[in-house]
């Protein structure tokens, strides 16, 4: 068993558990901003997050998309888990926000570690939880949110997610992840900027008191 294995998912799953998925998972390195998954791909494997971070987004029918959540270490994705289950063309899109490495699992023994391993099904449960709250927040920042308190609210969560203040996207890229215009969230930027909130500079930006 290695190590970032044991210290990621070792409070989570048991040693016999952890073992297997040594022996039989697939250490893969991704690169920022390499796309994971596509929309309509097959997904074949359980990607389980040793390290990094992963954005999930959705896409409507007019190729608009909207960033759902992100995935962290210790975490997996229920979507990939129900889309290999069912053999169904993902209808997500999974991209590397940060250096990431995974392990990948066949979907052939995500079934039989549901009945060998509580530990296993307390994790796929729980991660399906976890996906659906992130959902909900997500629904509730649409519906209840007005932009500005979006674009707040995502601007702290990227510079957690990737431990540095400095976020390195144009006002385009924040837009889309918004799924909003760059005009008006370019507006919102300067007014942030001018309350001290960020500076801005060059395709990038740095947050100070948000």
């Amino acid at each position: 068993m290695t190590a970032e294995l044991k210290e990621n998912y070792g409070h989570l799953l048991e040693e016999e558990l952890l073992e297997e998925i040594s022996s039989i998972g697939i250490f893969k390195d991704i690169p920022e901003n390499f796309k994971m998954i596509e929309i309509g791909d097959y997904v074949s494997s359980i990607p389980l997050l040793i390290n990094g971070a992963i954005k999930i987004l959705r896409e409507d029918k007019d190729g608009n998309e909207l960033l759902l959540y992100y995935l962290e270490k210790g975490d997996t994705c229920s979507m990939t888990m129900t889309c290999c289950l069912g053999q169904q063309q993902s209808e997500i899109r999974a991209i590397a926000e940060t250096d990431t490495r995974i392990i990948l699992l066949p979907i052939s023994k995500m079934e039989e570690w549901m009945g060998k391993y509580k530990s296993w099904r307390n994790f796929v449960f729980s991660s399906y939880q976890n996906r659906l709250n992130e959902l909900f927040l997500t629904l509730d920042s649409i519906a209840f949110y007005q932009l500005d308190e979006r674009l707040v609210k995502y601007l702290k969560e990227k510079t957690r997610i990737n431990k540095n203040t400095i976020i390195q996207n144009t006002h385009k890229e924040i837009a889309y992840d918004l799924n909003s215009n760059r005009v008006v969230v370019s507006r919102l930027l300067k007014r942030l900027e001018k309350l001290g909130k960020i500076e801005l500079g060059r395709n990038h930006l740095k947050v100070l008191n948000l």
